[in-house]
């Protein structure tokens, strides 16, 4: 899970173009909105292209996309739980 998170935080870092951000600047709890690492809705739409395009999830209920996308260890675990790909 470990690597998973780890590839996870490369795969939004570059998504959304975070200049100057390394995984390690994510921490694996943190909100990625709001009060966290500061995400809006536009990147909440990217986050799913990005679960979409590289895991085969696609989320259509707006309440779990919000719960998924959350932190880096919720995208994790619903990734391990529902990976197609």
């Amino acid at each position: 899970m470990e690597d998973l998170k780890v590839k996870l935080k490369e795969q939004i870092i570059e998504a959304l173009n975070l200049q100057g951000m390394t995984p390690a600047d994510i921490d694996d709890n943190a909100p990625l909105f709001g009060e966290g690492l500061g995400l809006d809705s536009i990147d909440s739409l990217e986050m799913m292209v990005l679960l979409e395009r590289n895991y085969g999830i696609k989320i259509e209920d707006a309440r779990e996309g919000r719960k998924v996308l959350e932190s880096v260890q919720s995208m994790a675990e619903y990734i391990q739980q529902h990976r197609k790909i």
